[in-house]
């Protein structure tokens, strides 16, 4: 596989941080396409795959390099297709989706969601009670996991080694992305693990309360503007005035 040599890179959430105020992601764009360089984009978002899709059509946002959807379980690269098979094998290893759903249906206050994911089981809680619930009883069990909360009621239930994450790690590392000037954006819970690698990071002034109270660190840019207009700002506060090195 040819590597591409790429200098700057978004790494992304849609709903609430790249998307949600049309008129500053068209400004944001209209911003990079006049930098003397290339952003390489890499969308990260919790949608599927199809709803991904639309999305970008319906925003008329430009296409990424790089998809990964299903909070980090799904991975698209139209230049290397064996990119998703490669993914994919690495989460098999420790997915037991059986028993998570066993020990789930024992809990009160979930509703499944229908996501067409195999490595990705999703639930509308009712309150945290019942995330607080689920939580004691997949930790007290044998069953590898990772569960995620986010926006106030979205559970996520993904292999150990999923999440946005570990799949952007994953994606710099296959690619040799690693030193790139790296921005990465979110605005949820299921963002966390991304904005905590290490890369420059920014939580959009829109956020949910669960990234608001993330502890404060030198790499973690907290934007005052809302969607891309967040993204815009924390782009020049990390490699416009005074270049930064990320943390990796």
């Amino acid at each position: 596989m040819k590597r591409e040599n790429v200098t700057h890179l978004l790494a992304t959430d849609l709903d609430g941080t790249l998307v949600g105020e049309k008129e500053l992601t068209s400004l944001l764009f209209d911003y990079y396409k006049e930098r003397p360089y290339n952003v390489q984009l890499v969308y990260v978002t919790g949608r599927h795959y199809a709803s991904t899709m639309e999305l970008i059509k319906e925003e008329e946002l430009p296409m990424p390099s790089i998809l990964i959807s299903d909070v980090g379980t799904e991975m698209y690269d139209l230049n290397d297709p064996e990119l998703h098979e490669r993914w994919k094998k690495t989460l098999e290893e420790k997915w037991n989706p059986a028993d998570i759903s066993r020990i789930v249906q024992s809990c009160s206050g979930l509703t499944p969601q229908s996501i067409p994911s195999v490595h990705r089981l999703s639930y509308f809680a009712e309150s945290d009670e019942a995330v607080e619930e689920v939580k004691q009883k997949l930790s007290g069990s044998s069953v590898p996991h990772k569960l995620i909360f986010s926006s106030g009621r979205d559970v996520d239930i993904l292999p150990p080694n999923a999440g946005k994450g570990e799949a952007l790690s994953f994606l710099l590392r296959e690619k040799g992305w690693e030193k790139a000037n790296v921005l990465v954006a979110g605005d949820s819970g299921n963002d966390r693990d991304m904005i905590t690698l290490g890369y420059p990071a920014v939580v959009v002034g829109n956020c949910q309360k669960e990234l608001k109270q993330l502890p404060d660190h030198p790499m973690i840019f907290r934007a005052q503007k809302h969607c891309a207009g967040g993204i815009h700002e924390a782009w020049e506060h990390f490699f416009e005035k005074t270049p930064v090195k990320n943390s990796i």
